[in-house]
């Protein structure tokens, strides 16, 4: 029982607070911008096939170009960093709604605080000037951690066993985006019919592209397990570009690019209607 009066009581009064409510609503703006401008990247690939670089690094290089580019890299982290303090304050005290307090809510809450801590870390990062965090970087880290990985004792098996999570992960992502799971953490019942096929709309088609990538990024990393070469593992650039090597070509990459810029701007509808 928590005693009112005490800091943990204090904690979370401040938790459930409006400058956590802010922090989180930022946060998805921030989300949603990273998205929007990785999709467009990825679409102009498709398209024209240039070797810009459809990933966290190339967003960034693009915000960097853009008038008061410095000041705007340095809003996008701390939203990101205001996500990261929000999923923080669901995994000590409970996400909003009836079942905001279960063990796994909290457990996935913890597992992106430290996501979007570190991503926001990174923005900041190529904010003040540090490009270790550029264009092909999720390439280059993505083949850094399955090399790490497979050096490991049994690593074929650590290997295998993280990518399969991260492929599971993103068909979750993509069937729950399918079923509109998303509704649950939205003011529903307020929003218009408008901003209710608004929401549909980019949810259900942002949610199904983002779990199409990140359920490829662990299927290249299944093939790095089984090859028992960490060459073979991709990072956000490359599983993009890969699915215009599919039977259906650039249209399949231009399809999920699509879908990436739509989750984006389904992050800005979610700023304005999420419960939080």
């Amino acid at each position: 029982m928590t005693v009112a009066g005490t800091p943990t009581a204090a904690a979370r009064r401040a938790a459930r607070g409006d400058a956590v409510r802010v922090a989180a609503r930022a946060g998805f703006v921030g989300r949603g911008v990273l998205y929007l401008l990785i999709g467009v990247l990825a679409v102009r690939i498709g398209l024209t096939g240039a070797r810009e670089q459809a990933d966290r690094g190339g967003a960034l290089a693009e915000v960097a170009s853009a008038p008061l580019g410095a000041v705007l890299l340095w809003a996008l982290g701390a939203g990101l960093a205001g996500m990261s303090l929000w999923r923080l304050s669901e995994a000590l005290f409970g996400a909003a709604g009836p079942k905001g307090d279960g063990k796994g809510k909290r457990l996935m809450a913890g597992v992106r605080f430290v996501f979007y801590g570190v991503t926001s870390f990174l923005v900041m990062s190529f904010a003040a000037g540090y490009r270790g965090s550029g264009a092909g970087e999720t390439d280059r880290q993505s083949q850094d951690i399955t090399g790490w990985l497979l050096g490991l004792p049994g690593g074929p098996w650590w290997t295998g066993a993280v990518s399969l999570a991260v492929l599971g992960a993103g068909l979750w992502i993509g069937v729950r985006a399918a079923l509109r799971k998303y509704r649950e953490h939205l003011t529903w019942s307020r929003l218009s019919h408008r901003q209710r096929r608004f929401m549909d709309v980019t949810g259900v088609a942002g949610g199904v592209g983002r779990g199409l990538v990140i359920a490829a990024v662990g299927f290249f990393g299944v093939k790095a397990a089984l090859a028992f070469d960490p060459a073979e593992a991709k990072g956000m650039d490359n599983t993009i570009r890969s699915f215009a090597h599919t039977p259906a070509g650039p249209w399949l990459l231009i399809a999920v690019a699509a879908g990436l810029v739509l989750f984006g701007v389904f992050s800005f509808g979610q700023a304005a209607w999420r419960k939080v």
